[in-house]
Order: structure tokens, then C-alpha cells, then sequence
């Protein structure tokens, strides 16, 4: 006679015995999805797409890549606490509060303004888009000394990067000039 160690019975299910369970829904797939043998041969198709697979995780080369790669010699700006994180270089601005972030390239940016607290430590910046949206940052710094840094090398960036549009004006002006003579 065969003897089974443990339980016979099978798991109970529903939502008395699991919080997540929806009447309908099927079960959750386990976490390991199960191994096929390693001498299975796999048929045609299967050959094609796990090797078109392998080409989309490889590395693309050529111009994509070196563009990130190749160091830029402008300016930059970054600013970190425990929390909060700001970063704006030739690619744009990139802010960062514990697990959110968020990144706006230069043509995505209305304006950039900075304020800091009158007896505190916190540097707050606040990027504006052109729908009037707003997103503001607070990095706390480790004295009110770096303030006046930090706006400098913010405002390095900035004129170095961000068109505001007050050249589009003052090119349109000599324009209008020109038609009224």
C-alpha cells in the first residue's frame, strides 16, 4: 500500500482564504514560468523569433549611441538631497523626488525659476511649460551659502541651452522696420 506524506486535499480558494481573489478572474501564474528541457529542439518559427529576440536586446551601434556617449562641453547644473534631484544639461531638465521623475527637453520648457526660503535652507525650482503646467522641486541644501552657486550655474545652463523666445522678437522687430521704410 502507497503512503503519501502530507495533505491530500486540495488548497482552498475564494475570497475568504485570499483578499485578491475576483470571482471569474483566473489564478495568478506562478512566479517561475516552467523550464523547457534544454535538448528540446525548438521548431522553425520559434528559432526566428527568440533570434530576432537576441537583436533587440543587443546594444544598437552607430550614431544613437555615440550621441549619448560623447561627452558635451557645455555647462551643467546639479543640485541633490536626500530626496530630491535636479539635473539640467544640454539635453534638458530632469527632476527627480524619491521613486517619481520626470524630464523636459528644452523645446518642452516655458521657463525656469528659482526661490529660496528667507530663513531656511530650501532651493526651489520650478520649470514652467508653454500649457501652464508647473513642476516644482525643492532641494534642501546644506547651508544658505550655496544659494548664490547654484544660481549661477543654473543660469549658466540656461544661457547656454534655453531659447525663451526673446530672439524670435528681436528678430521679428528689424522686420517690421524694414517694411515701414
Amino acid at each position: 500500500m502507497d503512503q503519501r506524506i502530507g495533505s491530500s486535499s486540495k488548497p482552498l480558494e475564494g475570497a475568504g482564504f485570499d483578499p485578491a481573489f475576483i470571482p471569474g478572474l483566473t489564478a495568478p501564474v506562478p512566479a517561475e514560468p516552467a523550464k523547457e528541457p534544454e535538448d528540446a529542439v525548438p521548431e522553425e518559427g520559434e528559432a526566428v523569433e527568440a533570434a530576432d529576440d537576441r537583436q533587440e536586446a543587443e546594444p544598437e551601434t552607430g550614431e544613437a549611441q555615440t550621441e549619448e556617449e560623447a561627452p558635451v562641453d557645455g555647462p551643467v547644473f546639479e543640485a541633490a538631497d536626500r530626496r530630491a534631484s535636479i539635473v539640467a544639461d544640454h539635453k534638458g531638465v530632469r527632476l527627480a523626488l524619491d521613486d517619481q521623475n520626470c524630464e523636459f527637453r528644452w523645446d518642452e520648457i516655458g521657463a525656469v525659476e528659482t526661490e529660496t526660503t528667507r530663513f531656511g535652507k530650501l532651493f526651489t525650482v520650478t520649470v514652467h511649460t508653454p500649457d501652464r503646467r508647473w513642476y516644482p522641486i525643492e532641494i534642501e541644501a546644506k547651508s544658505r551659502s550655496v544659494f548664490p552657486e547654484w544660481e549661477k550655474e543654473l543660469d549658466a545652463v540656461l544661457d547656454a541651452y534655453f531659447e525663451d523666445g526673446a530672439e524670435a522678437v528681436e528678430s521679428a522687430e528689424p522686420a517690421e522696420t524694414e517694411e515701414e521704410a
